[in-house]
């Protein structure tokens, strides 16, 4: 890597976000993200739905991250919350064999538990399935409400099914549950942001009695109030409260890269060496730009 530290956030909803949060992410140094599935806000209701989603992780989002200089990777699944809707489940079940083989496609994820009922279990289990048939990573989202017991019970689903813990990665974790994760030989990842969740401040504390051995930090930034900019802010703040530069690299960088690298999609290289930024290229037509000039050349727009 350059002197300057390069980041990745490894779960970022980039879908509900703007041009300007690609400019400033690239501009604060970082080279890659991770968007996975999620929940857009209300409920959707049909398949269909569903299926121009996934295409977007697969297609246009990647396209828009590239004219920026950032590497556009994502996980594909079936959100907690709308396995509730288990009509709509089985069909979106049936849709994920179509995307999790695509080239940006690092992980089942992000799935797990909502409010923890028995159609959440139900869907849970089966994309569970799928990954470990597929020798794929998981990334799992734990549950706002009850956050430890829904921890724990997500543990020990994975492991029921016969998954190695150092293939799954739990996400939203807190004071509460990093123990836990971390015992059971898991990857915690932990969403920073601005009020709830995970703060910088505390963050910091967690790295300074934990360490950075399979710890990740992300901004899980999305269509609410959020912070793009959540992992190199949190890595500032380390630095100065005293944190190693070797765990600021390896919370903010690295564990995300060996983790989701492990299918072979995911590659340093990809941003290392790559050709650079044309934002004269189109995707089906569109351009990212309103009038502006073009901007190519290897370098990141900063």
């Amino acid at each position: 890597m350059e002197n300057k530290l390069q980041f990745i956030d490894p779960h970022v909803h980039m879908t509900s976000r703007t041009t300007d949060d690609y400019e400033a992410m690239a501009a604060a140094g970082v080279v890659a993200i991770i968007e996975p599935s999620f929940w857009l806000g209300q409920p959707r209701t049909q398949v269909g739905s569903f299926q121009d989603y996934y295409s977007s992780l697969v297609g246009w989002e990647p396209f828009r991250a590239s004219q920026f200089g950032i590497k556009h990777y994502c996980t594909i699944g079936l959100n907690s919350k709308e396995a509730n809707n288990e009509a709509l489940a089985e069909q979106v079940i049936e849709l994920l064999p179509l995307y999790v083989h695509k080239e940006n496609v690092v992980a089942i994820g992000e799935i797990g538990y909502d409010d923890q009922t028995p159609a959440e279990d139900k869907y849970f289990r089966a994309q569970l399935e799928m990954a470990k048939e597929l020798d794929m990573v998981v990334q799992v989202h734990t549950p706002h409400r009850d956050k430890k017991a829904g921890t724990i019970r997500s543990m020990e689903v994975c492991l029921e099914h016969g998954l190695d813990p150092g293939m799954v990665v739990i996400d939203h974790n807190n004071e509460e549950t990093v123990q836990e994760v971390l015992d059971r030989g898991f990857i915690a990842a932990f969403t920073i942001y601005p009020k709830t969740k995970m703060g910088n401040e505390r963050m910091v504390a967690v790295v300074k009695k934990y360490g950075s051995h399979h710890i990740i930090v992300d901004s899980s930034a999305d269509w609410g109030v959020s912070d793009p900019l959540a992992v190199p802010k949190t890595a500032g703040l380390m630095l100065r409260s005293g944190v190693a530069k070797e765990d600021v690299v390896k919370t903010c960088y690295q564990n995300a890269l060996d983790i989701f690298g492990k299918n072979g999609k995911m590659k340093e290289s990809h941003w290392l060496h790559a050709e650079g930024i044309d934002q004269t290229q189109l995707f089906n037509d569109n351009s990212v730009l309103r009038g502006q000039e073009p901007k190519v050349g290897p370098d990141k727009i900063v």
